[in-house]
């Protein structure tokens, strides 16, 4: 997957690397130029100077060149000026016998210096490039008029390119820090040009699965409003279908509960007044059957509350969670009585009350169910000890039901709170019970965590925020 911030950089990056190396070959021929002018012109001077020391007269040439001034001429042999005299240009009279003759030497005119480059047998037998200048003077005598000189002066090519790399040296070390510096900018002007894309990237993935909210588009560019409206429109669209689907399981649950309760009622009645044992069997089984589809409606219209989409509109508070416990256990102990179970409130550690950020009747129906399930699947004579607690950092509060019975294998625990399914087949439950209890914590920003109770038994905890900033903190 490419990145954009990536492909930005490298389309805005590229170029800039492009145009530096394409500023320093430029650069390279420019000092290079530079180099061979500033060589040039040394060498028509030195040209001139030793011009200077020849000098015609009747008898011929008198050549006037000391030997200091050749010795400063030879005295670097890394930079070792080499020179030529020859009349008729080609007859040696001075210097060094090894310059080659300057190209096309037919058509050069008098008194105009001519630069070319050559190569040049060295003291090690290495053949080494030189830049040579040519200069060809005219002279005459009593004895030989209109007489031609040719004047050579030379010198190692590698100080020219020595010059020429130190002038792009030079050059591109401040070019080099701007390519840097302007490369910092456009990273840093990329970054913050893509920063609303992705905070609303993350705002996105940060969501909860119940949260439908339209997405904020204050701070979106205008290059970002189509997408975010596209996606709220997609949100809106998710939040009807799943209004309408509540609405739908809500109303189909209110329309069979009235029946449902008459048809309890007037099997209860029946069950009174029939005296046939088989026909109380039949009725018993109609009443059962009643019983099990009340309680069947009753979990999906408190599905439907607690499912996606109705999460945002809960009112929620704070609720002690101390005495939740305590009020619920009290109401639910003469039904532990009737099932032989023994259910209680675990002695608080502390006096602090216990509380979260939640939607009590939600939170009371969770519980309930779990209290519910502990006494319909753990057997008589069972333990039940229901205790609430809050973390040692403060942020979370724990619920806990803990039961001795038969609990529950390790490879059904991912699967029981799915709809639907159920771990056992003892029992007339419709398999929704831990699946409404993980809807309504999951839509507090909750954990419901299932462990081990030693040495049987199972222990179910609701781990849930103390406050609405945890809350949101966990959303995030």
């Amino acid at each position: 997957m490419v990145s954009l911030q990536r492909k930005l950089l490298l389309w805005l990056l590229l170029p800039q690397l492009i145009l530096w190396l394409a500023g320093g070959m430029v650069t390279y021929r420019l000092a290079a130029g530079y180099a061979n002018r500033a060589i040039d012109a040394s060498l028509v001077q030195s040209s001139r100077a030793l011009l200077r020391q020849v000098k015609p007269i009747e008898q011929g040439l008198l050549i006037d060149f000391p030997r200091a001034a050749q010795e400063i001429l030879e005295a670097d042999p890394q930079d070792r000026v080499m020179y030529t005299v020859s009349t008729p240009p080609g007859r040696f009279i001075l210097g060094n016998n090894q310059l080659p003759a300057p190209p096309g030497a037919a058509s050069h005119k008098l008194d105009t210096p001519y630069f070319y480059d050559g190569e040049v047998a060295g003291d090690d037998g290495k053949r080494k490039a030189m830049r040579i200048a040519a200069l060809y003077v005219a002279y005459g005598g009593v004895a030989e008029p209109d007489q031609t000189m040719l004047v050579q002066v030379a010198r190692s090519s590698a100080n020219q390119q020595e010059l020429a790399r130190a002038i792009l040296a030079d050059t591109l070390l401040p070019l080099s820090l701007l390519v840097m510096a302007m490369s910092l900018i456009v990273w840093a002007g990329v970054k913050a040009g893509l920063a609303p894309l992705a905070r609303l990237r993350r705002e996105v993935e940060q969501r909860a699965p119940n949260d439908l909210t339209p997405l904020k588009l204050d701070l979106a560019p205008v290059e970002l409003h189509s997408l975010a409206n596209a996606l709220n429109q997609l949100l809106e669209s998710v939040r009807s279908q799943v209004g309408a689907q509540q609405r739908f399981i809500g109303d189909a649950a209110h329309q069979l509960r009235t029946p449902l309760a008459g048809l309890k009622g007037q099997t209860k009645l029946a069950l009174e007044a029939a005296s046939d044992e088989a026909q109380r069997k039949r009725l018993t089984l109609v009443h059962q059957s009643a019983v099990r589809s009340a309680h069947l409606v009753s979990q999906l219209l408190l599905l439907a509350r607690a499912e996606p989409g109705a999460g945002p509109t809960l009112q929620r508070s704070e609720v002690d969670l101390t005495r939740l416990v305590q009020e619920l256990v009290a109401q639910m102990v003469p039904r532990a009585l009737r099932s032989g179970a023994d259910l209680g409130v675990a002695e608080a550690t502390t006096t602090a009350p216990v509380l979260v950020y939640a939607n009590a009747p939600l939170l009371r129906e969770a519980l309930s169910n779990l209290i519910d399930n502990a006494l319909h699947y753990a057997g008589e004579q069972a333990e039940i000890t229901v205790s609430a607690e809050t973390e040692a950092d403060g942020r979370y509060a724990l619920l806990k039901v803990i039961d001795n019975g038969p609990g529950i294998a390790a490879a059904d625990r991912a699967r029981v709170f799915e709809r639907f399914v159920r771990a056992t087949s003892q029992g007339d439950g419709c398999g929704l019970g831990l699946a409404i209890v993980k809807e309504i914590v999951e839509s507090h920003h909750g954990r419901v965590l299932l462990s081990d109770n030693q040495p049987h038994g199972l222990i179910i905890t609701l781990r849930l925020p103390v406050s609405a900033a945890v809350a949101q903190g966990s959303e995030a």
